[in-house]
């Protein structure tokens, strides 16, 4: 996976899950959880992501993940790449499939 399609991926799930913990991330997308940690530092340090901290039902601080205006803007950007490059392959994959289908 390329790393602006993880960064995409990691933007959506937190704008739509932003309690979501990094572990829980990492097994979702089926990445290591220091892979997991890096991208999300990653966006932390660009500014597109921001921390806060809130208190667990189980005593414990956890954090919410909150996309800043300009992870918004990012998050946008990188999803129209990233539909350009999934049709391109789709596309291509379709034709592959139909001289695939001739062949048989």
């Amino acid at each position: 996976m390329r790393k602006s399609d993880t960064e995409y991926i990691i933007l959506k799930i937190l704008k739509d899950n932003p309690k979501m913990t990094q572990r829980q991330i990492s097994k979702e997308l089926g990445l290591s959880l220091g892979k997991t940690n890096y991208v999300v530092r990653a966006l932390v340090d660009k500014g597109w992501v921001k921390l806060s901290n809130f208190k667990r039902s189980d005593n414990k601080l956890g954090y919410i993940y909150i996309l800043t205006p300009e992870g918004v803007s990012e998050k946008t950007t990188l999803a129209q790449n990233f539909l350009k490059r999934k049709s391109e392959e789709y596309n291509k994959l379709k034709i592959e499939i139909e001289i695939l289908k001739n062949e048989l």
